[in-house]
């Protein structure tokens, strides 16, 4: 888009672009989303960003009324396969607060000043300004939503100092964190303090076919490790999660009513969701992974307008528009379950799975490590040959991993089928573009062609 038409996009609030560009008002110093209801500048005063973190960069402060720092991420990132998006990715996820601008470099294969060259330029910030940007939204998050103290706050949204937090929290909300805290919107809990988690909206773009997603989910489950419980329209999905510092319990409720607009001229909507964790440093990886799980940083718009040129799909894109991927938290997790599906998953996680320090209901353990798989005894000879070479790194399925690279690698395991591959490419590493081997799919379809066989799928007119 050129600016003219970026323009007109905040001129029209339109919510389909919540995320993919920013705007700021200079006479105001504030920055935000394109939907914001507020009334809109006029053009001479706007200057648009990229990102939230180049606005930061530049000296503006986010929008206490559209809060610009919660919309969804921009779905490029979820399409790009270069080394931008594996970037940013791998920076959502906390690559960064946890290993540094080195260890980001290094996941990519490249030196720390390509990456924050080729950063700067296309997102106008680097990595280290990617992350504060996160770590502030986190931060406002935990501020507004427990009664956690501010201490605890700094470090568990990553800061290195309670200074760096006081300080990036003035700078970004041009507030001190008392006072972010004392603004918290009217009924908004804090709980996390009593036991009862922290509370969260997962934000999404567009329609969101929930109980597809929820159906698919409670097929799929792991004994020991999901589960889905409640009657379709008031369901929860909850599950034990992996995290670097600690564990969690994450719930996610399945949500029937339709979006709000905003004031824009497409709605947005979220999932409530609930999460209990060891450390609260695992917070932002957390979301993270449950965001790629319920494929939340999709484009529907998009997907669905390409979609519905064709005969074929076009009543399946009108019967369920929005519909969605589930990815994965835990990539060898989705391995796998494509490898040896839901029963044989909860036979390993029986075997080998770590029990939860506080087990809740059914859920008491966490799924193997790769380590733990990788033997020859007692695991199937292609589930320990992956698991090895997640193991030694000879394989690898994270974020930012290179979707090419990965299926080399998984082709050239002993007892990996193309098939199973291409599933563990679409769940594992999120790849929107993938056609089962041997399956009819139009060129048309690109580059949605994964949306394309989940509607044949959902609709059962495909098999998996």
């Amino acid at each position: 888009m050129d600016e003219d038409s970026r323009y007109e996009a905040v001129r029209s609030r339109d919510g389909r672009f919540d995320g993919a560009f920013f705007f700021a008002v200079e006479t105001t110093g504030i920055y935000c989303r394109p939907s914001c209801p507020a009334v809109t500048p006029k053009r001479r005063n706007v200057r648009f960003y990229p990102t939230a973190a180049a606005a930061q960069r530049s000296g503006f402060r986010a929008c206490r009324r559209c809060r610009p720092d919660a919309v969804p991420g921009s779905a490029e990132w979820n399409v790009r396969a270069d080394v931008v998006g594996r970037a940013m990715r791998l920076i959502a996820d906390g690559v960064v607060d946890r290993e540094g601008v080195a260890g980001l470099a290094a996941r990519l294969g490249y030196s720390a000043r390509q990456v924050q060259r080729q950063l700067t330029t296309e997102l106008g910030a680097g990595p280290v300004a990617l992350a504060r940007a996160q770590r502030a939204h986190t931060a406002r998050v935990l501020l507004q939503t427990t009664e956690l103290a501010v201490t605890e706050i700094a470090f568990a949204a990553g800061f290195a100092s309670v200074r760096q937090f006081n300080d990036t929290v003035r700078e970004v909300y041009a507030a001190t964190p008392t006072e972010v805290r004392t603004a918290a919107p009217r009924g908004a809990a804090r709980r996390a303090a009593d036991g009862t988690g922290i509370p969260l909206r997962l934000a999404h773009r567009g329609p969101y076919q929930a109980a597809a997603v929820l159906d698919q989910l409670a097929r799929e489950a792991v004994p020991g490790v999901e589960e889905v419980t409640g009657r379709p329209g008031g369901r929860v999905y909850r599950r034990t999660l992996r995290l670097p510092y600690g564990t969690g319990i994450a719930a996610v409720a399945e949500r029937t009513r339709a979006p709000r607009t905003g004031g824009g001229v497409h709605p947005s909507g979220w999932l409530d969701a609930r999460l209990h964790l060891t450390d609260p440093r695992d917070l932002t990886t957390a979301v993270q992974r449950l965001r790629r799980l319920f494929d939340l940083d999709a484009d529907p718009y998009a997907i669905d307008e390409r979609l519905s040129t064709d005969p074929r799909l076009a009543p399946l894109v009108a019967a369920r528009p929005g519909l969605r991927v589930p990815g994965a938290v835990d990539p060898l997790e989705a391995a796998a379950r494509a490898l040896l599906g839901p029963a044989g998953c909860g036979r390993l996680v029986a075997a080998y799975g770590k029990t939860l320090d506080t087990p809740d209901g059914t859920l008491t353990r966490l799924f193997p490590e790769p380590a733990a798989l990788a033997r020859p005894e007692g695991v199937p000879a292609p589930l320990a040959a992956l698991a090895a070479a997640l193991t030694d790194g000879t394989l690898r399925l994270d974020p930012g991993a290179d979707r090419d690279d990965a299926q080399r690698e998984l082709l050239a395991l002993p007892g990996m089928d193309a098939a199973t591959a291409a599933l563990i490419r679409v769940r594992a590493l999120g790849d929107p573009d993938v056609a089962p081997p041997g399956a009819q799919a139009s060129d048309a379809w690109r580059p949605w062609r994964t949306y394309a066989f989940q509607h044949l799928y959902t609709a059962g007119e495909s098999p998996r």
